[in-house]
């Protein structure tokens, strides 16, 4: 998995669905945040880094699920094969009751991503990534609110609106990076409406081609841009820290969509980043909300 579209990851690394752990994070839950994410990190590791086979990815992921199965039955983990990861991790599952479901599907999500790297499976369409994303993305978000006590249905769907949103951008953001390790979300029908091949998305296309694959990636942008604005006010009904969170995290991803839209969108061909430099903007969007609305404000 690729690096993150949200601005928030730098204290704690890079895992690409873990917005937070930031200065913002209250103290009193910081310990389970950096325990979920030292746990994700290490998952996706296992999936993504190194030599190994998919054969033998797929087996440190079901040794790694052993091991979680066992950490939230309570059983002692000291003699797990991943000690710092499942230490701290035991210690805020009991401290904050986290759901172990959530902790399981994240792991599905990395054991589906190595056997679609093996295959070279093309998502059918933007329905089949959504799946996808309630097993990589929404998990965390779930996670978060839960340390935050936020527990009803309709934070829930917006948390998830949000996380599904980021990990769309971070795929169109990421399509030279994912395509070269053998990852494909660019979904099928979109690419068939074009008449285009994942082949199409390179720098030697004919000006034609990559006219339609900036089609095909303007489409997609704007698909994760309305579901950011669905799940947006949740940043502004949440008191607190947790709040202006929520908010610069929406911003990180609503920032790199205009960055994308800046290049018309040929972001195969350049990748797009938010830098310190876009801070301050950021900041007075989060402040304002001033650009959560439909129409893509100027830069």
């Amino acid at each position: 998995m690729s690096p993150s579209a949200s601005p928030m990851t730098s204290e704690v690394g890079h895992y690409e669905n873990f917005p937070v752990a930031s200065w913002l994070c209250p103290a009193a839950i910081r310990p389970a945040v950096v325990a979920i994410y030292h746990f994700a990190r290490t998952a996706d590791d296992l999936a993504d880094e190194g030599q190994a086979s998919a054969s033998e990815r797929l087996d440190q992921l079901l040794a790694y699920r052993a091991a979680l199965a066992q950490c939230l039955s309570g059983q002692p983990h000291e003699a797990a094969r991943w000690p710092q990861v499942f230490g701290p991790l035991a210690r805020a599952i009991e401290h904050h009751r986290l759901p172990g479901a959530l902790l399981h599907d994240l792991l599905s999500a990395f054991e589906q991503d190595v056997r679609h790297t093996a295959s070279g499976h093309v998502y059918a369409d933007t329905a089949e990534l959504l799946a996808y994303c309630r097993l990589s993305a929404n998990p965390v978000g779930r996670l978060l609110l839960h340390l935050y006590g936020i527990h009803d249905d309709a934070s829930l769907r917006q948390s998830d609106a949000v996380c599904s949103a980021l990990q769309l951008i971070n795929f169109w953001q990421d399509i030279s990076v994912d395509h070269a390790r053998g990852r494909h979300y660019l979904p099928a029908d979109a690419l068939q409406r074009q008449g285009l091949r994942l082949e199409d998305f390179s720098a030697g296309a004919a000006p034609e081609v990559q006219a339609r694959c900036q089609k095909v990636v303007c489409r997609l942008c704007e698909e994760a841009r309305t579901l950011m604005l669905d799940g947006a006010p949740l940043a502004r009904r949440i008191p607190g820290r947790a709040g202006w969170e929520l908010r610069l995290v929406v911003q990180g991803g609503m920032r790199i969509l205009d960055k994308m839209a800046a290049i018309d969108h040929r972001s195969w061909l350049q990748r797009p980043s938010v830098g310190k430099a876009d801070l301050p903007l950021m900041l007075w969007r989060a402040l304002t909300g001033a650009n959560l609305s439909l129409r893509r404000p100027a830069d």
